[in-house]
C-alpha cells in the first residue's frame, strides 16, 4: 500500500480510527476504518475496508486496559495490515480548543500544555483525546500530528452569540459560548453545494442527533449559533447528558443535597438525559420499541427539546430555508425525524413520508417551504482534509 494518513478519535472506552490513502490528485480515499472498543473490560478490534468488507473482528488481550494500550494494539494491527507503508501524519479529533485555537494546528508540546488546561471543560473527551496524542508522540516522534477541534467551526459566532452574562473578569478568563460538533457541521456545510445547492447559501439548521446531540444555525455556510455552549452539556437532551439546565439545580445538588463536585459531574455527564428519563437505556434504538411509559416520555422530551431549539435558531436566522438531519439518530431514525418535522411544521416543513421512511436524501415534498434533508456526516474525512492541508501533503484537498 502507498503512504497513508491516520485519523483517530479517542474516547474513554473506544478508539475509532480511519486510514486514508494519500491523494495524488482529487480527494482522500478511505482505505479502512474501525475501532477498538471495550477498553478496560473486554477489548475488541473491528475493522472494515472502504466497501464494508470485514478486515478484522477479534478480541484483544486484557492488557488493553487504557487508551495508551489501545494505541499500541492499533499500531500492531496497522503494521500487520500495511507493512512498511509510511504514516505521513496523524489527525486527531480534539473536542475543545478554547478561545485560542480557531483552526486546526500542528501539535507541539506548547499546544498540548494549552489543551490540558481545557480538560475541565470537556472531561468526557479531552483527557482521552490528549492521551492518544501523547502515545503517538512516544511511539512515532517523527510523525507530525494535527489537532482538529470541534469548537473551531463556531469561531464565526457574532459577539452576542458568544456571550455568557457573567462578570467581565470571568468572561475575560474564557467563560463564553464555544459550540461543539464543529467538524460534523463543517463537513455538512462543505457538501451542501453539491448535494443541496438550493439551500447551500441560505439559512439552514443542521440537526446533529446522536448520543451527543446539538443543532447549528448556518448562514451562507457559516456557523452563527448552536445549542451547545461553554461545555458539551448545554442545549438538547442527549444520551446521558441533560442539555439545558437551570444553574440553580447544580447549586441545589451541591448545597442542598451535599453532593461533591465529582458526584455532580458524574450525574451530569453519565447519568442524565435519555438514560435518566427512561431508566432503561441511553440508546434511541432501545427506547423506540420499548413500551414502558418512561421510555415514551424520554422520546417525547428528546423531540420536544429539538423542536423547541429549532424554533429558537429559526429566530436567530430570521427564517429557515433548509433543515438537515445527520449523525446516528438523524441519519437512521425515520420515526424521530418525522416527529421533529411534525412538531416543526409551523415553519413550513412538509414531510414526504415515503422518502423519509426510505432514508432518501431529500425527505420533504417539493412544495415544502423548508426543504429537509438527510446527509450522512463524515468527521473523519474532515480531519483528513485538514491534516493533509496543514502538512502540505497535497496541492488541494477535495
Amino acid at each position: 500500500m502507498d503512504d497513508y494518513a491516520l485519523v483517530l478519535n479517542s474516547g474513554s472506552s473506544s478508539l475509532k480510527f480511519c486510514v486514508f490513502m494519500r491523494p495524488y490528485q482529487g480527494a482522500w480515499q478511505l482505505e479502512s476504518r474501525g475501532q477498538i472498543d471495550g477498553i478496560g473490560t473486554s477489548p475488541r478490534l473491528s475493522a472494515r475496508d472502504s466497501l464494508g468488507g470485514i478486515l478484522s473482528h477479534s478480541s484483544l488481550d486484557d492488557t488493553v486496559c487504557d487508551g495508551r494500550a489501545a494505541v499500541d494494539a492499533l499500531g500492531s494491527w496497522l503494521r500487520s495490515r500495511y507493512g512498511d507503508a509510511r504514516v505521513l501524519g496523524v489527525g486527531h479529533r480534539v473536542v475543545h480548543g478554547g478561545a485560542k485555537f480557531d483552526r486546526p494546528v500542528l501539535i507541539t508540546r506548547e499546544v498540548l500544555v494549552d489543551l490540558y488546561q481545557l480538560i475541565p471543560l470537556a472531561p468526557l473527551h479531552q483527557p482521552y483525546n490528549l492521551a492518544a496524542i501523547e502515545r503517538i508522540r512516544e511511539r512515532m516522534p517523527d510523525v507530525p500530528q494535527v489537532a482538529c477541534f470541534d469548537t473551531s467551526f463556531h469561531q464565526t459566532y457574532p459577539s452576542v452569540a458568544k456571550l455568557i452574562p457573567l462578570p467581565k473578569d470571568l468572561r475575560t478568563a474564557g467563560v463564553q459560548r464555544y459550540g461543539f460538533h464543529g467538524l460534523s457541521y463543517e463537513y455538512i456545510a462543505s457538501v451542501l453545494p453539491g448535494l443541496a445547492p438550493e439551500i447551500a447559501g441560505k439559512r439552514v439548521i443542521v440537526a446533529h442527533l446522536g448520543s451527543g446531540a446539538s443543532l447549528c444555525a448556518l448562514k451562507n455556510g457559516v456557523s452563527i449559533d448552536s445549542t451547545l455552549g461553554f461545555t458539551a452539556l448545554d442545549g438538547l437532551c442527549m444520551g446521558t447528558r441533560p442539555g439545558a439546565l437551570d444553574p440553580g439545580v447544580v447549586l441545589y445538588l451541591y448545597q442542598g443535597l451535599g453532593l461533591s463536585a465529582k458526584e455532580i459531574e458524574t450525574i451530569l455527564y453519565k447519568k442524565s438525559g435519555l438514560l435518566a428519563i427512561s431508566g432503561i437505556s441511553n440508546d434511541m434504538r432501545d427506547l423506540l420499541p420499548a413500551g414502558e411509559p418512561d421510555a415514551k416520555l424520554a422520546i417525547q422530551y428528546f423531540v420536544y427539546r429539538a423542536a423547541k431549539e429549532i424554533g429558537s435558531l429559526a429566530a436567530v436566522l430570521a427564517g429557515v430555508d433548509g433543515l438537515v438531519f445527520t449523525a446516528g439518530i438523524g441519519e437512521n431514525s425515520p420515526e424521530i425525524r418525522k416527529r421533529i418535522c411534525d412538531a416543526s411544521s409551523w415553519l413550513g416543513i412538509e414531510l414526504d413520508t415515503q422518502a423519509n421512511s426510505n432514508n432518501r436524501s431529500r425527505i420533504s415534498t417539493l412544495q415544502s417551504k423548508v426543504s429537509t434533508w438527510v446527509i450522512p456526516t463524515n468527521e473523519e474525512l474532515m480531519i483528513a482534509r485538514h491534516t493533509g492541508a496543514l502538512l502540505g501533503l497535497l496541492q488541494a484537498v477535495a
